[in-house]
């Protein structure tokens, strides 16, 4: 099965094509250019888009516009190529990669993300010594993790990315995409005028 994942969720938006568990190919950018990313990829392995059998997206916990871009992009391409498509959380990709890691994604308001899932102050976290914690809120407040007795790996380790490939590893559910939602969290800043 040919499918193509992404997750836009973060601050580093990727991609994967991956057939039947073999990654062809995989980029790493921001939420905007997902489109070229997916379209670079598919011409890098000699395929089209009429060639996927599925896409997988991520749903977050992350960014609200971000996410919603990754969403738009799935039921834009599942409408019109036809394919099913199953959600990933953002915070299991992130896990995926190394089983022994907690998740942590950058909430913005100076909160993560957190499985559960759950939006809390870093101070609020309850974490074992030697926790080693991942993903951007990781990095972002590295500081206050530490005081915790928590291990932040360096910046530019891989593991504070949720790779998409990761995301095709995880998904089991294809269907209709409008089963696809996007993890939220929290109640969005805007309200309906009254």
């Amino acid at each position: 099965m040919l499918v193509l994942a992404f997750d836009t969720a973060t601050d580093v938006a990727t991609s994967a094509l991956v057939a039947d568990g073999v990654v062809l190919g995989e980029r790493s950018s921001v939420a905007r250019t997902l489109l070229e990313d997916a379209d670079s990829l598919l011409a890098a392995s000699g395929l089209r888009a009429s060639d996927l059998d599925a896409l997988v997206v991520g749903t977050g916990p992350g960014s609200f516009t971000s996410t919603r871009i990754g969403l738009a992009a799935a039921r834009g391409l599942s409408l019109v190529l036809d394919l099913p498509v199953a959600g990933v959380s953002t915070l299991d990709a992130l896990s995926a990669g190394d089983g022994a890691v907690y998740p942590i994604v950058d909430a913005g308001r100076q909160e993560v993300f957190v499985p559960g899932p759950s939006a809390l102050r870093p101070d609020e976290l309850e974490l074992e010594p030697g926790t080693v914690c991942v993903g951007s809120g990781a990095r972002r407040y590295r500081a206050a993790l530490e005081r915790k007795g928590a291990v932040v790996p360096l910046d530019d380790d891989d593991r504070h990315i949720p790779y998409a490939r990761l995301h095709a590893s995880l998904a089991s559910d294809f269907g209709p995409v409008e089963k696809v939602l996007p993890i939220y969290v929290r109640e969005p800043d805007a309200k309906a005028p009254a």
